[in-house]
C-alpha cells in the first residue's frame, strides 16, 4: 500500500515520515521550509583562486542568513552542490562544507532560526570514459567526501546521480523508448541500489541524513529538449514517470528524505514512500525554465531555487534575492494552511490547476494522477525493473485518458505520439533478462561498459 492513500491527505508541508535534522529544522510536519541553493559565478577553482572561492561562499551563506532573519523565516535549509573540483579534490569541498556548516550554527544560536546543511557532491564516475562506475579513482574521492561530510558539518547527504546516462543521453535525443527504459530501469536502478548502499553506510552512525537522489539528468534532461522542440513533450512526460522507480531505490536502501529538489518525481516518492520532498518550479528560473512552475509546489515539503551564482543584481545578490523569494513563497503557503484545512487544500489545488491543462509534463505531476500511478507501482516495490515498465505503461494510459477528457491540451504534431508510444511498449518485456538480451548488442562498449552495472558481457551476445 502507498504511504498516502487520498488526495485529502497529499498536502504541502505534511509527509507520512517527516525528518528531522541540523539545528532543530523539522522537515514534513506541517511547514513548508525554504531551500537555497548557490554557486558560483564563473570562475577557475585553482589554489591560487581559493581563497576568493572561500570569500564568494562566505558573502553568499552571511547575506543569505541575514536576509532570513530580517524576514523572520523561522526555518532555512541550505543545499551546497559541490563543483567538479570539490569533489574530485575532496578536502576542498568538506573545507565549504565546514564553513557553510558553522555559519548555520551560528544564526541558529544568535537568533534562534532552525537551520540544516545539505550536502551534495557532484557524480564525477561519469568522467571517465566509458564512466567506471564500481571502482576507480572518481569513485574513490566520492566515497572519502561521503565518509567525511558529517564531520565537516553536513546535516543531509545528497547526490544527482549518473548511472545509465551514458545510454540515456542518446536515448532521449532518438526518443527510443526501450533503450530509455533499459537506461533508467536496468542499469539507473542497478547503480542506484549500489551507490546507496555505500551512501547510508556513510551516514550510519553520525547525525546526517541520507536524504534523497534526483532523476535530473535523465527527466530533467528530457524536459530541456521538449522546451526546445527537440522531442516531443508527450515523449519528457513518459520520462518523467519512467525515472521514478529509479529514484525510489535509493529510499528501498534507506534514505529518508528529503529528496532533491530538481527530482520532480518527488510527489511520486511522497506518494509511495512517505518521505518528505523538495521541490522546485518558477522559483528555478534562475538556473532553467520548465513548465511545471506552480504545480511543483502543491505537495512539497522544502521549496527550492535550484541553483544561483553569486552575481549582482539591482537589489543584492542573486542568492541573497533567491532567499527571499523562497521565504515569501513559504509564507503564503502557510498563511493558506493556517486559514483552514479547506484554504490549504485550495491552494494546492490552485497551483495544480494554474499548470496542469497546459503541459503533459504537468499533467503527470497532478496530484490524482501521482496517486493513481504510484498505486500501480508500488506492489512491484522488490521488483525496480517491472516498476520502470509498470510506470512507463501507467504514463501512457493516464497521458491518452487525460487527453481524451480534455484534461490538457496537446500540439496537433505530438497527436500521432499516442500510437507510437504504445507501439514502443509492446517491445519492451516484462522480464529483465529479456530486455538486457535485447539491447546488449546495440551498446557502443566505448560507451557503457556493461560490466559496471554487474551485467556479464556475454550476455545479450547473438547466439
Amino acid at each position: 500500500m502507498t504511504a498516502v492513500t487520498n488526495l485529502e491527505s497529499f498536502m504541502y508541508g505534511y509527509a507520512p515520515h517527516p525528518v528531522t535534522c541540523g539545528n532543530g529544522l523539522e522537515i514534513g510536519r506541517g511547514r513548508v521550509v525554504p531551500e537555497l541553493n548557490f554557486t558560483l559565478p564563473p570562475m577557475d577553482i585553482r589554489e591560487d583562486t581559493w581563497a576568493q572561492v572561500r570569500a564568494h561562499y562566505t558573502e553568499m551563506i552571511e547575506d543569505a542568513v541575514e536576509r532570513a532573519v530580517e524576514l523572520e523565516s523561522p526555518d532555512l535549509l541550505v543545499e551546497f552542490e559541490t563543483l567538479p573540483p570539490m569533489t574530485i579534490q575532496p578536502a576542498w569541498g568538506l573545507e565549504i562544507t565546514r564553513l557553510l556548516a558553522d555559519h548555520l550554527k551560528t544564526a541558529h544560536d544568535r537568533h534562534g532560526i532552525r537551520t540544516a546543511l545539505r550536502c551534495t557532491p557532484n557524480d564525477t564516475r561519469e568522467f571517465e570514459r566509458p564512466p567506471l562506475m564500481r571502482r576507480g579513482r572518481y569513485w574513490d574521492e566520492m566515497q572519502r567526501f561521503f565518509d567525511q561530510a558529517a564531520g565537516a558539518g553536513a546535516d543531509l547527504l545528497s547526490i544527482e546521480s549518473t548511472g545509465g546516462k551514458e545510454l540515456c543521453d542518446e536515448a532521449l535525443v532518438n526518443a527510443d523508448l526501450p533503450m530509455v527504459v533499459f537506461a533508467l530501469g536496468v542499469l539507473g536502478c542497478r547503480d542506484m541500489r549500489f551507490l546507496w548502499e555505500r551512501m547510508v553506510k556513510s551516514c550510519e552512525g553520525t547525525a546526517m541524513l541520507p536524504a534523497g537522489d534526483s532523476a535530473c539528468g535523465f527527466a530533467n534532461t528530457a524536459m530541456v529538449l521538449a522546451d526546445k522542440k527537440m522531442i516531443p513533450r508527450l515523449f519528457a512526460a513518459v520520462v518523467r514517470v519512467a525515472a521514478v522507480p529509479r529514484a525510489l531505490q535509493a529510499f528501498e536502501m534507506g534514505a529518508v528524505g528529503p529528496s532533491k529538489d530538481c527530482a520532480y518525481e518527488g510527489p511520486y516518492l511522497k506518494a509511495i514512500k512517505g518521505v518528505p520532498i523538495s521541490m522546485e518550479g518558477r522559483s528555478a528560473a534562475c538556473a532553467h525554465l520548465s513548465p511545471v512552475g506552480n504545480i511543483s509546489q502543491a505537495v512539497c515539503d522544502c521549496w527550492s531555487n535550484e541553483s544561483v551564482q553569486n552575481v549582482q543584481l539591482l537589489s543584492g545578490k542573486a542568492p541573497t534575492v533567491s532567499v527571499e523569494q523562497l521565504i515569501y513563497d513559504c509564507r503564503l503557503l502557510h498563511t493558506a494552511a493556517d486559514a483552514s484545512p479547506e484554504d490549504a487544500i485550495r491552494m494546492r489545488d490552485w497551483l495544480t490547476a494554474s499548470d496542469s491543462a497546459l503541459d503533459p509534463q504537468a499533467y503527470v505531476l497532478r496530484p490524482d494522477v501521482v496517486l493513481r500511478i504510484a498505486q500501480r507501482i508500488e506492489p512491484m516495490a522488490n521488483h525496480p525493473y517491472r516498476q520502470t515498465v509498470e510506470a512507463t505503461r501507467a504514463a501512457v494510459e493516464e497521458l491518452k485518458r487525460g487527453h481524451a477528457e480534455g484534461a490538457f491540451r496537446l500540439p496537433e504534431r505530438e497527436l500521432s505520439w499516442f500510437d507510437m508510444l504504445e507501439m514502443a511498449l509492446e517491445d519492451i518485456p516484462e522480464s529483465e533478462d529479456d530486455l538486457i538480451e535485447a539491447m546488449t548488442p546495440l551498446v557502443d562498449a566505448g560507451k557503457c561498459d556493461l560490466a559496471e552495472y554487474g551485467i556479464e558481457a556475454s550476455r545479450g551476445a547473438p547466439v
